[in-house]
C-alpha cells in the first residue's frame, strides 16, 4: 500500500511541474542493409526523418552496413537465432530459401493493406511474394538496359536488327572497336534474350526448363552475334566492357545501373530500352529484374513497428530521396511522376525497361541453376558444346539437383 501511495503522489508531482515525467522503454529497430556511398546517405537520410517524426512516440531506427559479400550468410546465420536485426533489405533471390528455412522472414499480409499493395509497380510485388504469401514491400529494383555513346549512336535501335546493322558499321575488329558490348556469356546478362523469346529457366510445379526450344534459338542468337555478324567481342569481361566504353570503342553496352558509376566523366552517355527480337516475332528483351525489398525479420519483437517504418522507406517521398540523391529505381510508381525524377534520363530509362522486365524466379531451387548454367555458356561460347547439347547438359544437372532438395 506504501508503494502505492508514493507512486500516486510521484504522479501528483509530475502533474504540478515539480517532478520530471518518468520515462519509459523506447522501441528501437536495428536494419540491415548493404549499401554504400550516395545509396548509404540517402536511406540515413530518411531514416533520420522517420526518427525525427517519431522521437515523441520513443521510436528509433539504427542501421547497420554489412558488406555484400558476407550479407547473405549472415543472415541466414543469424536472423533465425534471434541475434540479427528487426528488418533487413535484400534481393529476392534468396527470399524463398529463406522462408523454407523458417524463422527468418514474417509475411506481412496481415499488415498489409490494398492501398499500400497498390503504391508500388506490381512486377515488384509480384517479387516480394512467395507461394501465395507477401514477405516483404519492395524498396528498389535492378534491371540491364541499353547504355550507348552518344557520339557514335545518335539514334539508339528499336529491334534486334537495327542493332546488327548499326553494329556492323561500328565494328572493327583490328582497331579494337565493338558495335555491341556486354557480358554475354553470364547466364543473368544472357536472360533478357531468353526471356524475350519465351523461355526461361522454370515451368509448372518449379520444373527445370533449361534445354526448352525457346532458350536454345536466345542462345543461337547470341552466338550468331558473336561469330556470324561479329559485333561483340571474344572475351566478353566486365572490365574489358568498361574500358571499350570509356575508350569510345564500344558503342553500345547491355547493363545496368552499377555500370553507370564506372563511365568516365567524359563519355556523353544516354539510356534506351532494349532492342525488340525481330527474331522472335517482335517481342521485346525482357531482362531479370532484381527487386531488393525491406523484410521484418520473424524473431523481432517489435514487429508491427517494424512494418510501420518499412511501409514509410517505401512511401513516395522516401522514394524521392532514395531516386535523386541515392540514384535507386523506386518501387513505389507515384515517384515517377515528381518533376524531378521524371527528367532524369537515368530514372526514366529504367521506369520504361522495368516494363517488360521479368522478376528472377525468388524459389530455393533458383540457387541450383547458376553453376550448372555458367557452365553451360561457357562451353558454348568457347564452341566446345552447341547451345542444345550445353543445355541438356545443364538440364539434367539442375533436375537432379532439384529432385534431391525434394527428398530432404
Amino acid at each position: 500500500m506504501t508503494t502505492v501511495r508514493t507512486l500516486v503522489a510521484a504522479l501528483c508531482l509530475c502533474a504540478l511541474g515539480l517532478l520530471p515525467l518518468p520515462s519509459f522503454a523506447a522501441t528501437e529497430l536495428v536494419l540491415w542493409h548493404a549499401y554504400r556511398a550516395e545509396e548509404k546517405a540517402a536511406l540515413e537520410k530518411v531514416v533520420a526523418e522517420y526518427n525525427a517524426a517519431n522521437a515523441a512516440k520513443g521510436i528509433k531506427v539504427t542501421t547497420l552496413a554489412v558488406p555484400y559479400d558476407a550479407y547473405a550468410d549472415k543472415i541466414s546465420a543469424t536472423v533465425p537465432r534471434g541475434k540479427g536485426p528487426d528488418l533487413f533489405i535484400f534481393a529476392q533471390d534468396r527470399l524463398g530459401g529463406w522462408i523454407e528455412s523458417g524463422n527468418t522472414v514474417e509475411p506481412i499480409d496481415f499488415y498489409l493493406d490494398d492501398a499500400t499493395k497498390k503504391r508500388f509497380i506490381p512486377s515488384t510485388m509480384e517479387a516480394m511474394t512467395y507461394r501465395g504469401t507477401t514477405y516483404g514491400l519492395p524498396l528498389n529494383y535492378k534491371v540491364i538496359t541499353l547504355i550507348y555513346n552518344k557520339k557514335l549512336v545518335p539514334v539508339p535501335p528499336k529491334t534486334t536488327g537495327e542493332l546488327v546493322k548499326l553494329a556492323k558499321t561500328l565494328t572493327d575488329k583490328k582497331a579494337g572497336r565493338f558495335g555491341l558490348a556486354y557480358a554475354y556469356s553470364d547466364f543473368y546478362y544472357h536472360a533478357a534474350l531468353m526471356n524475350g523469346f519465351g523461355g526461361g529457366v522454370f515451368g509448372a510445379n518449379v520444373t527445370p526448363t533449361l534445354n526448352s526450344a525457346q532458350n536454345v534459338k536466345s542462345l543461337e542468337l547470341m552466338m550468331k552475334w558473336l561469330e556470324k555478324d561479329g559485333i561483340v567481342p571474344t572475351e566478353p569481361s566486365t572490365a574489358l566492357i568498361t574500358a571499350l566504353f570509356n575508350e569510345g570503342k564500344a558503342a553500345m553496352v547491355f547493363s545496368g545501373p552499377w555500370f553507370l558509376g564506372e563511365v568516365a566523366k567524359g563519355v556523353d552517355y544516354g539510356l534506351a530500352r532494349l532492342p525488340i527480337l525481330d527474331e522472335a516475332g517482335g517481342k521485346p528483351m525482357s531482362p531479370w529484374m532484381t527487386v531488393e525489398g525491406v523484410y521484418v525479420a520473424a524473431p523481432s519483437k517489435n514487429k508491427e513497428a517494424a512494418y510501420d517504418f518499412a511501409r514509410f522507406l517505401t512511401e513516395a517521398s522516401s522514394a524521392k530521396t532514395l531516386a535523386l540523391e541515392g540514384r535507386q529505381s523506386p518501387s513505389n510508381q507515384a515517384v515517377y511522376s515528381d518533376a524531378k525524377v521524371a527528367a532524369d534520363p537515368q530514372l526514366k530509362a529504367m521506369r520504361e525497361q522495368v516494363e517488360v522486365a521479368v522478376p528472377m524466379p525468388n524459389v530455393p531451387e533458383m540457387s541450383m541453376v547458376w553453376s550448372p548454367a555458367t557452365s553451360a555458356m561457357n562451353a558454348i561460347v568457347k564452341k566446345a558444346s552447341t547451345p542444345k547439347a550445353a543445355m541438356d547438359v545443364a538440364q539434367k544437372a539442375v533436375a537432379k539437383d532439384v529432385a534431391n532438395l525434394r527428398k530432404k
